[in-house]
Protein backbone atom coordinates (compact mmCIF):
# COMPACT_ATOMS: atom_id res chain seq x y z
CA UNK A 1 0.00 0.00 0.00
CA UNK A 2 1.20 3.45 -1.02
CA UNK A 3 1.81 5.76 2.12
CA UNK A 4 0.84 8.74 0.98
CA UNK A 5 2.51 12.48 2.53
CA UNK A 6 -0.59 14.26 3.09
CA UNK A 7 -2.27 11.20 5.23
CA UNK A 8 0.81 10.83 7.72
CA UNK A 9 -0.36 15.00 7.88
CA UNK A 10 -3.65 13.91 9.02
CA UNK A 11 -2.39 11.86 11.29
CA UNK A 12 -0.54 14.18 12.85
CA UNK A 13 -2.85 16.75 13.25
CA UNK A 14 -5.73 14.67 14.40
CA UNK A 15 -3.63 13.60 17.28
CA UNK A 16 -3.40 17.03 18.21
CA UNK A 17 -0.18 18.08 16.85
CA UNK A 18 3.47 17.61 17.05
CA UNK A 19 3.23 19.87 20.10
CA UNK A 20 0.65 16.99 21.57
CA UNK A 21 3.52 14.53 21.12
CA UNK A 22 5.94 13.25 23.76
CA UNK A 23 7.37 9.77 22.45
CA UNK A 24 6.33 7.71 19.26
CA UNK A 25 7.26 4.03 18.00
CA UNK A 26 5.80 1.41 16.51
CA UNK A 27 5.39 -2.44 16.58
CA UNK A 28 4.51 -4.50 13.50
CA UNK A 29 1.41 -3.33 13.16
CA UNK A 30 0.74 -0.17 15.05
CA UNK A 31 1.61 3.06 15.82
CA UNK A 32 2.59 3.59 19.74
CA UNK A 33 2.39 6.71 20.94
CA UNK A 34 2.93 8.61 24.13
CA UNK A 35 0.66 11.71 23.92
CA UNK A 36 0.32 14.97 26.51
CA UNK A 37 -3.01 15.26 25.92
CA UNK A 38 -5.41 12.22 24.77
CA UNK A 39 -8.54 14.77 25.11
CA UNK A 40 -6.76 16.60 21.94
CA UNK A 41 -6.76 13.17 20.00
CA UNK A 42 -9.64 13.90 16.93
CA UNK A 43 -10.87 9.94 16.99
CA UNK A 44 -13.31 11.03 14.16
CA UNK A 45 -10.37 12.21 11.65
CA UNK A 46 -8.59 9.38 12.29
CA UNK A 47 -11.09 6.98 11.88
CA UNK A 48 -11.64 8.55 7.97
CA UNK A 49 -7.85 8.60 7.48
CA UNK A 50 -7.44 5.87 4.63
CA UNK A 51 -4.10 4.76 6.10
CA UNK A 52 -5.80 4.35 10.01
CA UNK A 53 -7.16 0.25 10.42
CA UNK A 54 -8.27 1.33 14.25
CA UNK A 55 -7.61 2.83 17.05
CA UNK A 56 -7.12 2.35 21.25
CA UNK A 57 -5.88 3.39 24.25
CA UNK A 58 -3.71 0.66 26.37
CA UNK A 59 -0.96 1.28 29.06
CA UNK A 60 -1.41 5.11 28.82
CA UNK A 61 -0.07 5.11 24.88
CA UNK A 62 -2.32 5.89 22.32
CA UNK A 63 -2.44 2.90 19.55
CA UNK A 64 -3.00 3.33 16.16
CA UNK A 65 -3.27 0.96 13.90
CA UNK A 66 -1.85 0.81 10.56
CA UNK A 67 -0.88 -2.47 9.30
CA UNK A 68 1.92 -5.03 9.04
CA UNK A 69 4.75 -3.50 6.27
CA UNK A 70 2.87 -0.33 5.89
CA UNK A 71 3.46 0.63 9.53
CA UNK A 72 7.03 1.16 8.94
CA UNK A 73 6.95 3.90 5.93
CA UNK A 74 4.04 5.28 8.14
CA UNK A 75 6.49 5.66 10.85
CA UNK A 76 9.44 6.93 9.31
CA UNK A 77 7.17 9.86 7.55
CA UNK A 78 5.72 10.30 10.69
CA UNK A 79 8.88 10.91 12.64
CA UNK A 80 9.97 12.86 9.91
CA UNK A 81 6.83 15.37 10.05
CA UNK A 82 6.95 15.68 13.66
CA UNK A 83 10.75 15.81 14.06
CA UNK A 84 10.28 13.62 16.91
CA UNK A 85 13.27 11.37 18.15
CA UNK A 86 12.90 7.77 17.11
CA UNK A 87 12.10 5.93 20.53
CA UNK A 88 12.26 1.91 21.12
CA UNK A 89 9.63 0.31 23.03
CA UNK A 90 11.48 0.13 26.20
CA UNK A 91 11.74 4.20 25.77
CA UNK A 92 8.26 4.75 24.92
CA UNK A 93 7.17 2.66 27.95
CA UNK A 94 9.01 4.71 30.01
CA UNK A 95 7.54 7.57 29.07
CA UNK A 96 4.33 6.26 28.91
CA UNK A 97 4.83 5.30 32.75
CA UNK A 98 4.99 8.91 33.93
CA UNK A 99 1.37 9.33 33.31
CA UNK A 100 -1.61 8.25 35.23
CA UNK A 101 -1.88 9.01 39.29
CA UNK A 102 1.11 7.87 42.07
CA UNK A 103 -1.16 4.91 42.46
CA UNK A 104 -1.42 3.52 38.91
CA UNK A 105 2.34 4.52 38.28
CA UNK A 106 3.48 2.16 41.71
CA UNK A 107 1.22 -0.83 40.65
CA UNK A 108 2.42 -0.50 37.06
CA UNK A 109 6.03 -0.22 38.55
CA UNK A 110 5.44 -3.62 40.90
CA UNK A 111 3.54 -5.03 37.77
CA UNK A 112 6.87 -4.53 35.60
CA UNK A 113 8.97 -6.06 38.20
CA UNK A 114 7.04 -9.01 39.57
CA UNK A 115 5.70 -9.89 35.79
CA UNK A 116 8.53 -11.30 34.46
CA UNK A 117 9.37 -13.72 37.72
CA UNK A 118 6.05 -15.06 38.40
CA UNK A 119 6.12 -18.58 35.97
CA UNK A 120 9.36 -19.09 38.37
CA UNK A 121 6.89 -18.89 41.62
CA UNK A 122 3.75 -20.11 40.03
CA UNK A 123 5.74 -23.08 39.25
CA UNK A 124 7.11 -23.04 42.45
CA UNK A 125 3.84 -22.98 44.49
CA UNK A 126 2.58 -26.13 42.14
CA UNK A 127 5.48 -28.45 42.95
CA UNK A 128 5.45 -27.53 46.66
CA UNK A 129 1.67 -28.41 46.60
CA UNK A 130 2.84 -31.81 44.76
CA UNK A 131 5.05 -32.25 47.65
CA UNK A 132 2.91 -31.37 50.20
CA UNK A 133 0.38 -34.24 48.99
CA UNK A 134 3.66 -36.31 49.23
CA UNK A 135 4.61 -35.70 52.66
CA UNK A 136 0.92 -34.72 54.54
CA UNK A 137 -0.12 -37.19 57.12
CA UNK A 138 -4.10 -38.03 57.08
CA UNK A 139 -4.50 -37.08 53.20
CA UNK A 140 -4.49 -40.35 51.82
CA UNK A 141 -4.68 -42.52 55.01
CA UNK A 142 -2.88 -42.67 58.48
CA UNK A 143 0.33 -42.31 57.19
CA UNK A 144 2.04 -40.05 54.45
CA UNK A 145 2.46 -41.31 50.88
CA UNK A 146 6.03 -41.42 51.58
CA UNK A 147 5.97 -43.86 54.61
CA UNK A 148 3.81 -45.85 52.99
CA UNK A 149 5.52 -45.95 50.02
CA UNK A 150 9.03 -45.27 50.89
CA UNK A 151 10.16 -45.57 47.04
CA UNK A 152 9.10 -42.28 46.41
CA UNK A 153 10.67 -40.39 49.35
CA UNK A 154 13.49 -39.15 47.39
CA UNK A 155 11.73 -38.15 44.74
CA UNK A 156 9.43 -35.70 47.11
CA UNK A 157 13.18 -34.23 48.45
CA UNK A 158 13.82 -33.61 45.32
CA UNK A 159 10.82 -31.65 44.38
CA UNK A 160 10.80 -30.06 47.49
CA UNK A 161 14.69 -28.82 46.80
CA UNK A 162 13.46 -27.66 43.11
CA UNK A 163 10.20 -26.07 44.49
CA UNK A 164 12.05 -23.81 47.33
CA UNK A 165 14.52 -22.94 44.86
CA UNK A 166 12.95 -19.66 43.79
CA UNK A 167 11.47 -19.00 47.35
CA UNK A 168 15.00 -19.34 48.82
CA UNK A 169 16.67 -17.07 46.00
CA UNK A 170 13.37 -14.29 45.91
CA UNK A 171 15.78 -11.68 46.57
CA UNK A 172 18.00 -12.70 43.44
CA UNK A 173 15.37 -12.65 41.04
CA UNK A 174 13.57 -9.64 42.30
CA UNK A 175 17.14 -7.59 42.00
CA UNK A 176 17.24 -8.91 38.80
CA UNK A 177 14.05 -7.66 37.31
CA UNK A 178 13.98 -4.81 39.69
CA UNK A 179 17.10 -3.17 38.07
CA UNK A 180 15.95 -3.95 34.60
CA UNK A 181 12.85 -1.75 35.36
CA UNK A 182 15.23 0.75 37.21
CA UNK A 183 17.47 1.67 34.36
CA UNK A 184 20.15 -0.32 35.96
CA UNK A 185 22.74 -3.62 35.10
CA UNK A 186 20.08 -6.39 35.97
CA UNK A 187 23.60 -8.61 36.44
CA UNK A 188 24.43 -5.72 39.42
CA UNK A 189 20.67 -6.23 40.46
CA UNK A 190 21.02 -10.29 40.43
CA UNK A 191 24.60 -10.04 42.49
CA UNK A 192 22.65 -7.74 44.86
CA UNK A 193 20.04 -10.10 45.71
CA UNK A 194 22.68 -12.83 46.37
CA UNK A 195 25.15 -10.79 48.41
CA UNK A 196 21.48 -9.94 51.02
CA UNK A 197 21.46 -14.02 51.29
CA UNK A 198 25.44 -14.57 51.74
CA UNK A 199 25.89 -17.63 53.59
CA UNK A 200 28.02 -15.73 56.58
CA UNK A 201 24.57 -13.47 57.46
CA UNK A 202 22.55 -14.61 60.33
CA UNK A 203 19.34 -16.44 58.80
CA UNK A 204 15.97 -15.69 60.05
CA UNK A 205 15.63 -18.95 61.20
CA UNK A 206 18.90 -18.31 63.62
CA UNK A 207 16.79 -15.09 64.72
CA UNK A 208 16.05 -16.92 67.71
CA UNK A 209 19.16 -17.87 69.46
CA UNK A 210 20.08 -14.46 69.93
CA UNK A 211 24.11 -12.59 69.66
CA UNK A 212 23.38 -11.64 66.44
CA UNK A 213 26.72 -10.42 65.09
CA UNK A 214 26.99 -6.48 63.91
CA UNK A 215 29.24 -4.30 61.84
CA UNK A 216 30.72 -1.16 63.27
CA UNK A 217 30.67 1.32 60.79
CA UNK A 218 32.07 5.28 62.09
CA UNK A 219 29.85 4.24 65.32
CA UNK A 220 26.96 2.78 63.40
CA UNK A 221 26.16 -0.49 64.65
CA UNK A 222 24.29 -2.74 61.42
CA UNK A 223 23.04 -6.49 62.07
CA UNK A 224 24.54 -9.03 59.91
CA UNK A 225 20.81 -10.30 59.08
CA UNK A 226 20.28 -12.54 55.84
CA UNK A 227 17.51 -11.40 53.61
CA UNK A 228 16.75 -15.13 52.09
CA UNK A 229 12.48 -14.70 50.90
CA UNK A 230 12.66 -11.10 51.82
CA UNK A 231 11.53 -8.46 49.05
CA UNK A 232 11.17 -5.00 50.54
CA UNK A 233 15.25 -4.61 51.07
CA UNK A 234 16.42 -6.00 48.07
CA UNK A 235 13.47 -3.27 46.11
CA UNK A 236 14.72 -0.33 48.06
CA UNK A 237 18.60 -1.55 47.52
CA UNK A 238 18.19 -2.26 43.57
CA UNK A 239 16.80 1.26 43.66
CA UNK A 240 19.17 3.07 45.11
CA UNK A 241 21.89 1.33 43.31
CA UNK A 242 20.13 2.22 40.23
CA UNK A 243 20.13 5.89 40.91
CA UNK A 244 23.90 5.96 41.71
CA UNK A 245 25.07 4.16 38.62
CA UNK A 246 23.04 6.74 36.66
CA UNK A 247 24.48 9.31 38.79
Amino acid sequence: MAVKREDVKAIVTAIGGKENLEAATHCVTRLRLVLKDESKVDKDALSNNALVKGQFKADHQYQIVIGPGTVDEVYKQFIDETGAQEASKDEAKQAAAQKGNPVQRLIKLLGDIFIPILPAIVTAGLLMGINNLLTMKGLFGPKALIEMYPQIADISNIINVIASTAFIFLPALIGWSSMRVFGGSPILGLVLGLILMHPQLVSQYDLAKGNIPTWNLFGLEIKQLNYQGQVLPVLIAAYVLAKLKKD
